[in-house]
């Protein structure tokens, strides 16, 4: 009875807003310290300048370290999408042997130590003789980014009206047109949120990328090498900053397109009744 008691409920904005205030406050002092004019990050700030963010312009190590990281993290999420699509469908839709053997053993990188993921992957690298490369941190990432996508797509499959795929086929449609016709552009939220989700979780993975990038370090990789230099810490946080704003960006305009997709899904429906 005491958990229904309306005092104790008061209080729960009060810890929300504790909660967010520790966990984002520290993010929000990153772009604060990126404009002082002094490399010390304390207050009171030495003064307002953008010479940090000028001077990752002319950082060649950096804007390769990026394309790095751009290049890597379409990859993943394009590679995790498109595999998670197939086996989620799999997973949701038909009933074999060992379904959730292979689900879980699909999941499994959710509950293993990050770093025993990386040491693994690395030994299974060099036994089998390949050179460490943005290849080998491809495939290490969507082994990684794999279960996020399938956690995301196997929610979009569950909600999907299967009468939908059926009405299709009784209308002569193939089962590869029905598919492409009917149930991607049914799932498109759910495949959105998947290719953000990998793409986010890529570009900001360090441990897999420190093991397998070799000598082509993304940006992770890089602004850990940076923070080794007191000096370096100024265009650290400039880049941290600029990093901020593009997730924030793109976590908008997805948001944005499954408002509009299931706007959409809704009209098409009701044209339908």
């Amino acid at each position: 009875m005491s958990l229904l008691n309306p005092k104790r409920w008061r209080l729960l904005p009060v810890y929300m807003a504790l909660y967010l205030a520790f966990l984002y406050l520290p993010i929000l002092l990153l772009p604060v310290f990126s404009f002082n004019d002094a490399a010390a990050t304390r207050f009171p700030l030495a003064g307002f300048t953008t010479k940090w963010y000028a001077s990752l312009w002319g950082n060649r190590e950096m804007l390769d370290a990026a394309f790095n990281s751009l290049m890597v993290g379409i990859c993943v999420s394009v590679l995790s999408t498109g595999l998670a699509i197939c086996a989620a469908r799999a997973v949701t839709r038909y009933r074999f042997r060992g379904r959730r053997a292979a689900n879980g053993l699909i999941m499994a990188p959710l509950f293993l130590p990050e770093i025993i993921v990386a040491v693994s992957l690395l030994m299974i690298v060099l036994q089998i003789g390949v050179q460490l490369s943005l290849l080998t941190v491809i495939l290490g990432q969507v082994v990684f980014c794999l279960p996020y996508s399938m956690a995301v797509l196997t929610a979009g499959f569950d909600g999907f009206d299967r009468s939908l795929e059926e009405a299709s086929l009784d209308l002569g449609e193939t089962a590869f047109g029905t598919f492409r016709r009917v149930t991607l552009p049914v799932v498109a939220p759910a495949i959105l949120s998947s290719l953000l989700v990998s793409f986010t979780i890529s570009l900001d993975e360090f441990l897999l990328a420190f093991f397998l990038s070799g000598t082509e370090p993304t940006l992770p990789v890089y602004i850990w090498g940076q923070l080794r230099f007191a000096a370096k810490l100024p265009g650290v946080l400039a880049l941290g900053s600029i990093m901020l704003a593009l997730s924030i960006g793109l976590l908008v305009v997805a948001e944005l397109l499954r408002r509009r997709a299931e706007r959409q899904l809704s009209a098409g429906a009701f044209a339908h009744v």
